[in-house]
């Protein structure tokens, strides 16, 4: 955690250059002098709730797939189109199409469901590492998706060995695969070339990906992210639960009840809590309507527990707020 003298000078240096909370410094000092730096922060906590501020942080960002702070790649698969598209982030944070390959996916239509029924998922999944020893049926190379993502348990979905990888070089093949997304090995090795896989996000779609999301859903979805996070701060145990549905189940299978059970332990402690987001991602989930896939790097310190690590939420925004459905 960082030290009091750290914060007030982070904090003060944020205020004076937000006139909408303090008209002036002198008006900043003084309420630091008779308050202390805690309800300063609190203010501050307050106002990255609400949607003013993520209207005007948004106001020039790309956000033509989503908000992200963590991905500089997007790979679009339109399946209905059998082709991948890569976009890459230019240095004004637009995302700009790079590249179009023709790809094979698999041989049934429609979303994944259980192991073995030949369909490619739709949804949105990140690159977990690179095979470059792989039977020659799959070409030079494969990357590994991280199907099944947390939704898919969510939802019940089974099956694993999703891959992006090339075509034989011994053997014939037909036009589809099991599920897999396969391209031309010259493709797949230029995809290599152009991509890091720790910054390249893969959204997976039965047609068209959307390029078209609204700035107006982001500002709701982010500002209630952090609504929440004003809750569980400042231990408001009524307003953190009613951000979670009653179909609530976490990704170790914990149900609502239980989990409210669970956290209102946690809250009658009254614990002062450190709790920061960083790396935030939010993109609307392919062929679910009001379903986004948020991401972070938490940073939680409290007198009993630390924790620092990504965290995953799938969420449904309903009536301008959104219900966490299930979380990592």
């Amino acid at each position: 955690m960082q030290n009091n003298f750290q914060k007030t000078l982070l904090l003060f240096l944020f205020l004076s250059m937000t006139s909408s909370l303090f008209a002036t410094d002198m008006k900043i000092l003084n309420h630091y002098r008779n308050h202390g730096i805690e309800l300063i922060q609190k203010k501050l906590d307050k106002q990255l709730a609400q949607e003013q501020y993520w209207k005007t942080f948004l106001k020039d960002k790309d956000t033509s797939f989503g908000y992200f702070e963590s991905y500089t790649n997007i790979l679009a698969c339109d399946k209905s189109k059998s082709n991948l598209s890569l976009y890459k982030q230019d240095r004004d944070g637009k995302y700009i199409l790079q590249r179009e390959y023709n790809a094979f996916t698999g041989k049934i239509k429609g979303d994944k469901e259980k192991e073995g029924d030949l369909k490619t998922p739709v949804g949105i999944y990140n690159i977990v590492k690179k095979i470059t020893k792989v039977d020659s049926f799959y070409g030079p190379m494969a990357f590994v998706t991280s199907y099944p993502n947390i939704y898919d348990k969510y939802r019940g979905k089974t099956g694993q060995g999703i891959w992006i990888h090339g075509l034989p070089i011994e053997q014939e093949r037909d036009e589809f695969t099991k599920g897999c997304i396969a391209i031309n090995n010259q493709s797949i090795e230029c995809l290599d070339r152009n991509i890091d896989i720790n910054k390249t996000l893969l959204i997976i779609d039965e047609n068209v990906v959307n390029k078209n999301v609204k700035k107006e859903k982001l500002i709701k979805v982010l500002s209630n992210l952090f609504a929440w996070r004003y809750a569980w701060t400042y231990n408001n145990l009524d307003d953190y639960l009613s951000f979670y549905s009653p179909d609530f189940k976490r990704f170790d299978g914990v149900n609502f009840d239980n989990f409210k059970r669970y956290k209102t332990r946690i809250f009658n402690k009254k614990e002062r809590k450190e709790i920061i987001f960083t790396q935030i991602n939010v993109v609307p989930y392919p062929d679910a309507k009001d379903i986004y896939k948020i991401t972070f790097n938490e940073q939680y310190h409290s007198n009993t527990f630390s924790f620092t690590g990504e965290k995953i939420l799938i969420v449904k925004l309903q009536n301008n707020k959104f219900h966490i459905l299930t979380e990592q």
